[in-house]
């Protein structure tokens, strides 16, 4: 028996001693062995005792708050500061606009009437934002306006700060300019009356509501084809100034996706550009929105005489009108529908201030009645360049647009050839690129369609 275990005892020890020579081989061995038969999670187990198996000790302490004495000494050594925010208005003098941001202070007011920079505020448009700081006592200790920058710097991506800071008993004032910073929103509406009484019932900017009647514009007449109950849902660029949304309509960004629902069939759009390429509206499948002519020479405008018969305003008979009139105050931008090479610009009889544009061989637009010029005879323009402004020239009642477009010498219906026009097509190389980008957009549309449709069911 002793033989044995003696026996025993020295293979052990031989075999414990040739495991410590050769540990990394078996180490090798035993994972090789895991990895082989798919083992990949494995415990162990804590070599710590049961915390309920501990014992366990209560310790109650008093705690002394600070003396009631430190506590109003520390209130009162807090500076209390009061913020509000707003738009100046036209009928606003200093003291109204300071007293309706909560400032009562007689020498900030007296800065604001006296101080070139300070006047800033109160000049001009109303409608800049402004955002005050005042202390316990209402005295002015920050003033800071935003308003569009001017027209000769950097307008549509930059915004005027002015601060005025109080530095003891006077002021400081600092006037610059900042970029605007674009930022993704979604909204929606229902048509009731108009589609801009529907963007500004969903705080929507105007130029948004505009943009919405400029993509659709082949699709939808929005002077005649709105319906009520007809729906939008739109994503966009809202564009912020330190951090605030613009309350100026120049400064909207563009519309990224929209879907319209008229009269029961829904159209969809989305914003996409190829690299080193023109950006442009498509649909969901990525067929182009765009068409080589547009149906309107301006932006959201109203028709007044259409093309067909009408009572002649000037010669007072009924006589075929072969063009559109549109009725807008004088200055307001012109730009072509499409490419093309002007082909006469200047008076013309009864036109007056006129551009010819011919595109291609057989097609011209005439624009007729301008108050300005902008283009001149030879110069190629593209698809929605400004050519000129609306003016009262020639025989004209008042300042509006005549618009003809003609084929082969003859007048036909403008809108007629803008929807049937042959439309531009996304290259192949980049339709799946695009096609995963419109998915992603969609699916943000669904989710404002959906807060919509719960909202009008509350």
């Amino acid at each position: 028996m002793n033989d044995t275990l003696e026996s025993l005892e020295r293979g052990f020890g031989r075999a414990m001693a040739w495991a410590h020579e050769h540990r990394r081989g078996i180490t090798a061995a035993i994972l090789t062995l895991l990895l082989g038969t798919g083992i990949t999670a494995f415990g162990v187990a804590p070599l710590a005792p049961d915390a309920a198996d501990l014992p366990r000790r209560l310790i109650a302490e008093e705690v002394q708050p600070l003396p009631i004495d430190e506590q109003i000494e520390a209130l009162n050594d807090h500076v209390l500061e009061l913020n509000r925010n707003d738009l100046t208005r036209a009928s606003d003098t200093a003291d109204t606009l300071l007293t309706r941001l909560g400032v009562t202070d007689a020498a900030a007011a007296a800065f604001l009437r006296q101080d070139p920079l300070g006047r800033l505020v109160l000049q001009g448009r109303p409608g800049k934002m402004v955002q005050a700081t005042a202390g316990e006592l209402g005295q002015l200790r920050q003033l800071v306006v935003r308003y569009p920058a001017e027209k000769d710097t950097q307008f549509s991506t930059h915004f005027t700060r002015l601060s005025i800071t109080r530095e003891g008993e006077s002021f400081k004032v600092t006037k610059e300019q900042a970029p605007l910073a674009a930022r993704v929103r979604l909204g929606g509406g229902v048509i009731h009356s108009s589609l801009f009484a529907a963007t500004d019932a969903a705080r929507i900017p105007d130029t948004v509501a505009t943009q919405l009647a400029e993509i659709f514009s082949n699709e939808i007449d929005f002077r005649r084809d709105l319906r009520r109950g007809d729906r939008f849902t739109v994503l966009y660029e809202a564009l912020e100034a330190d951090g605030e949304p613009v309350t100026w309509n120049q400064a909207a960004g563009r519309v990224l996706a929209a879907q319209f629902t008229n009269n029961g069939k829904t159209f969809e759009a989305v914003w996409y550009q190829e690299p080193g390429g023109k950006g442009g509206y498509f649909d969901f499948n990525g067929q182009s929105m765009r068409r080589a002519f547009l149906s309107s020479p301006m932006e959201f405008s109203r028709m007044t005489s259409g093309f067909a018969m009408r009572f002649h305003p000037i010669h007072k008979t009924w006589r075929r009108h072969l063009g559109v009139d549109y009725a807008a105050p004088t200055g307001t931008p012109v730009r072509t529908v499409g490419d093309g090479v002007v082909d006469f610009a200047g008076v013309q009889n009864g036109y007056g201030n006129v551009v010819y544009i011919k595109h291609g061989a057989d097609r011209v637009t005439v624009y007729a009645h301008l108050s300005r010029i902008d283009v001149r005879k030879g110069q190629r323009v593209e698809q929605g360049q400004r050519i000129g402004a609306v003016g009262a020239t020639g025989w004209a009642t008042g300042p509006h647009l005549h618009f003809e477009f003609r084929e082969r010498g003859e007048q036909v219906d403008p809108l007629r050839v803008a929807r049937s026009s042959e439309t531009y097509t996304l290259s192949p190389a980049m339709r799946e690129r695009f096609l995963a980008h419109a998915q992603t957009l969609k699916a943000q549309l669904a989710v404002a369609a959906a807060q919509q449709q719960l909202a009008s069911a509350e």
